[in-house]
């Protein structure tokens, strides 16, 4: 016999299992699909827990601010340009469904290389080992060409890449971000890190031009933060650090002039990391407002995304 007294389960305080609060109710369960179903279908058959409520929340928000003008941002990794959603991107641009672009550098520069060449992403490891990683005299001449565009007519970064490759003679610019947001007017902004991108091993890099260009883009974003109050959307793809940094700092200058409460944010990303979620979803919308997180990957959650979006909206 054990020296320790056990609990005495027959002294319980128990009720009825109807008598308890449930959180999961079968009317709430997910129905299965039929040949016939579409996206909407889709949607309409989802489980009523969880994410699940989440994505159809932050498709609610899009359609709200969509139907009431507020903005809806979408800063994009590079890796989302890696897997070949760009056209995507460019179809709810069209559709009038992204008011603001923002990549960090590497995203441009595979913007770049899709313009011209129509392929991007060399295999590092192979590069690395032969000192030839980011050696590509073209792809630095086209991101300079930008920069000095931007350079000479005052244009934000993103801007002067957008129209070098829109007036230039580039195979591929049907696919490309930035020329896409250049004709129909959209802000796109360009946030590069000095010597993270391989253009800056270049002797054509010039550091200084292009600060200046970033910097414009960054003053550009925060001006267009303002926009957000009161019913705007950022949605974030992908950036583990530049991009979460730059909106923080953005959004403080907003909010140092204006109002800006009550929007929603949504962080995508493969796994999820420490600065996107605390500087995209939580501290922005802590007093108001709304965040979001989804884990997938972004081949698959922004194809997802954007039939959802043009389904709820029916477009």
């Amino acid at each position: 016999m054990t020296k320790f007294k056990p609990a005495d389960l027959t002294k319980l305080r128990r009720s009825e299992a109807p008598q308890r609060s449930l959180l999961v109710d079968v009317s709430k369960f997910a129905r299965p699909p039929v040949r016939s179903d579409d996206v909407a279908s889709f949607l309409r058959k989802l489980p009523g827990f969880l994410k699940a409520n989440d994505w159809l929340a932050l498709l609610d928000a899009i359609d709200a601010a969509h139907r009431r003008g507020k903005p809806v941002f979408w800063f994009l990794g590079a890796h989302v340009l890696k897997c070949g959603l760009s056209p995507l991107v460019i179809d709810l641009m069209n559709l009038g469904l992204v008011d603001l672009l923002a990549f960090n550098g590497a995203g441009a520069i595979h913007d770049i290389e899709i313009a011209f060449l129509g392929k991007t992403s060399e295999d590092v490891t192979a590069n690395l080992k032969s000192g030839q990683f980011g050696m590509a005299k073209d792809t630095a001449q086209w991101f300079a060409a930008g920069t000095q565009l931007a350079s000479e007519e005052d244009l934000g970064l993103g801007e002067g890449i957008g129209k070098r490759i829109a007036i230039g003679r580039a195979p591929h610019k049907r696919h490309s971000l930035l020329a896409a947001a250049f004709k129909s007017g959209t802000p796109a902004l360009v946030f590069p890190a000095i010597g993270a991108e391989i253009v800056a091993q270049h002797p054509e890099y010039d550091a200084a031009k292009v600060g200046a260009a970033a910097h414009l883009d960054f003053r550009i974003l925060a001006a267009q933060c303002a926009r957000l109050n009161n019913g705007g959307v950022v949605l974030h793809f992908g950036s583990a650090v530049i991009l979460p940094e730059v909106f923080l700092k953005a959004l403080s200058v907003a909010r140092n002039q204006h109002r800006v409460e009550k929007f929603t944010t949504a962080n995508f990303d493969m796994i999820q990391h420490y600065r996107p979620n605390v500087n995209v979803v939580n501290r922005p919308t802590q007093s108001s407002g709304r965040g979001f997180t989804f884990t997938g990957h972004h081949e698959l959650m922004l194809p997802l995304l954007a039939w959802s979006i043009k389904s709820r909206l029916r477009l």
